[in-house]
């Protein structure tokens, strides 16, 4: 499920502030690869034993990834409930009170980077 209005999309910063913010906030940049890179944050909801994952994708549109000073745009912020071994489901209806956990992530998130876009 995308999140729509989560605030993120286009948001402009280097590499090793993004990774600094992010990992504040809980998130582990998993997936990456010169130009581009998945972060993810694990949300585990207690009511029905299920682990849901909030992530987003940025891009570098300066430089590439194994630079700190990689200039990268931030994409969609999307969530899915897991799914053994190694998936997402992002069909599944996401639970209210981890919903509320992601908007106020990405919140946060939104309100750090963009104090220092385009750094």
């Amino acid at each position: 499920m995308i999140i729509e209005n989560a605030g993120i999309k286009g948001i402009v910063n280097d590499l090793a502030y993004l990774d600094e913010v992010t990992t504040k906030l809980g998130f582990v940049r998993w997936q990456w690869e010169y130009t581009r890179a998945t972060y993810d944050l694990k949300i585990e909801e207690k009511s029905d034993g299920e682990d849901y994952f909030l992530r987003f994708n940025a891009r570098a549109i300066e430089g590439k990834l194994e630079s700190p000073y990689a200039v990268l745009q931030l994409g969609d912020a999307y969530i899915g409930r897991a799914t053994f071994p190694h998936g997402l489901d992002y069909e599944s209806p996401i639970p209210e009170p981890v919903l509320r956990v992601s908007r106020r992530k990405l919140s946060e998130l939104q309100s750090l980077l963009s104090h220092s876009e385009g750094v």
